[in-house]
């Protein structure tokens, strides 16, 4: 190979390397906020083992009984929690988090089980999407869907 391909392959694999560092710098800086869920969507096609598809749909819209809110740290902790109709926080759970390329890492323990659950997140005009394929129904198989929508709001 001659050498001025090599030099341009080590330029670009340095350009590389740099711009997926700074997406998840950026990624991280960015996530490192307090957010509320908009919208969640789960869809579990095999529901417990059996042949059934379950789906579970709402866009947290006209006063709901309980609001998700969560809030990452630079850290690498967070806090999620839900806020019910008198404005008062309930089930919070606590636990680890972290940024590769896009993808969001979590861990915590919630509803007597440890959780670990990675989600590919896009950032929108008001906050992000996540996406997850997680075994969310406890039946074993890693096959339901989740989808959610958030938006920025005030630190808690």
């Amino acid at each position: 190979m001659k050498l001025k391909h090599i030099i341009f392959l080590i330029i670009f694999g340095t350009f590389f390397v740099t711009c997926k560092n700074d997406t998840e710098t950026s990624l991280k800086e960015y996530m490192t906020k307090s957010w509320q869920t908009t919208y969640l969507k789960l869809e579990m096609p095999t529901y417990q083992k059996s042949d059934s598809l379950e789906i579970y749909e709402d866009k947290f819209e006209n006063d709901p009984e309980l609001l998700a809110q969560s809030k990452y740290n630079s850290d690498g902790t967070f806090s999620a929690w839900f806020i019910n109709k008198k404005g008062e926080k309930n089930s919070n759970s606590n636990g680890k988090w972290r940024i590769e390329n896009d993808s969001l890492f979590v861990e915590f323990f919630y509803n007597e089980r440890d959780m670990k659950v990675s989600y590919h997140v896009k950032k929108t005009k008001e906050g992000f999407l996540a996406k997850s394929k997680y075994d969310w129904d406890n039946d074993g198989d890693y096959d339901d869907l989740l989808t959610m929508k958030t938006k920025q709001i005030k630190a808690q």
